[in-house]
């Protein structure tokens, strides 16, 4: 006995596709940045050192002073002067008037004379101008106060958003050959 048997024939499908790629362009533009930087304020304060040098004493010494303290001292010598004169004058009057009288009337103004005008010694000794300590110093340093105040930057950064431009891909297909499914039966 013999049984059918049963054919098949197929025909495959013939597709033409036509893909166009897709497209995609990204660009990141750099981030707008502003950077300010404040100057730092900066305070100075001072005092000035004050020198005080008094050499009035060293001036006095060497015989150089002020036309007031200069008059006021020989209007006290003028005044001792004067005292010493009256004195002298005084003195040299007793004697003429206690001698006069024995006999003695020029001797006695020639003695005066003699011991008013005769010569006279001066002590001399070694001094030193102006004397040690007489120029008076005092300092009195001064000060500086630096006051730094920082001011910290000031930073704006903008970030800009990427650029992205996409265009999709498209495929589109043609179909060439049909499929095809033949069944026979052979007996």
């Amino acid at each position: 006995m013999r049984l059918p048997q049963i054919q098949i024939r197929t025909i495959d499908a013939k597709i033409d596709l036509h893909i166009a790629k897709p497209q995609q362009h990204i660009e990141q533009p750099k981030a707008t940045q502003h950077i300010e930087q404040p100057a730092a304020i900066l305070d100075i304060n001072t005092t000035r050192s004050v020198l005080k040098i008094d050499s009035s004493q060293a001036r006095r010494d060497i015989g150089m002073i002020g036309p007031l303290e200069s008059s006021a001292n020989y209007a006290e010598k003028g005044k001792q002067e004067a005292i010493k004169g009256m004195a002298r004058r005084a003195r040299e009057g007793r004697q003429i008037m206690e001698n006069s009288g024995k006999d003695q009337g020029r001797a006695v103004i020639q003695n005066i004379a003699q011991q008013n005008h005769g010569p006279h010694r001066v002590q001399f000794n070694v001094r030193f101008v102006p004397s040690i300590g007489s120029v008076k110093i005092n300092f009195t340093p001064g000060t500086t106060d630096i006051n730094i105040q920082r001011r910290d930057p000031v930073i704006d950064a903008k970030v800009n958003k990427p650029i992205h431009e996409y265009t999709p891909g498209k495929v589109t297909g043609t179909m060439i050959q049909r499929p095809d499914v033949d069944i026979d039966v052979i007996i």
